[in-house]
């Protein structure tokens, strides 16, 4: 990857290149671009699992995942949006994965190998999704969660692909 990512930035000793420079892309079944998984993107998965594994993180994820019921964005706002500990788990789990699909949709880290690997997006999007788009207008941020939101949907899009190809072959 000579060129254009050369004096790529680095931080904590990791290197920031792009997995995948641009144009590395093969094309699968049904025209579908596919990228073949590097070590680069298996790393990058198994330290986002770490982050993962973090305390913090850890505790903000079981809440998120077992005690939030959100019902509307004021009545989330309201209870939760007050700097008390469950809004950091509500901010730490929400900004996470979308900074995590931000890789994805940026191509920093392989697409099929995160929709194949992954999954806990998903649910974080199911209770995002009801009271997203008041969030957005209330907080006069048209992106938020907009990564999230669009690799979700594409994994979706993704397992039924993979469920017709599986169901065609046998």
């Amino acid at each position: 990857m000579r060129g254009r990512f050369e004096n790529f930035p680095t931080a904590a000793g990791r290197d920031l290149r792009p997995c995948h420079p641009p144009g590395d892309h093969n094309t699968g079944e049904e025209g579908h671009s596919v990228v073949q998984p590097t070590y680069d993107d298996a790393n990058m998965l198994l330290h986002l699992y770490e982050i993962r594994r973090e305390e913090k993180l850890r505790k903000a994820r079981h809440w998120f995942l077992f005690e939030f019921q959100p019902t509307s964005w004021g009545e989330i706002r309201d209870r939760y949006f007050s700097g008390e500990e469950h809004d950091n788990y509500l901010r730490m789990v929400g900004t996470y994965w979308d900074m995590v699909c931000a890789f994805v949709k940026q191509g920093v880290l392989n697409k099929e190998l995160f929709y194949a690997t992954n999954s806990e997006h998903l649910t974080v999007w199911t209770k995002i999704k009801p009271w997203v788009e008041d969030a957005r207008s209330d907080r006069k941020n048209p992106l938020m969660y907009r990564y999230l939101e669009e690799i979700a949907e594409d994994t979706l899009l993704w397992r039924q692909r993979q469920t017709q190809q599986s169901t065609q072959k046998l």
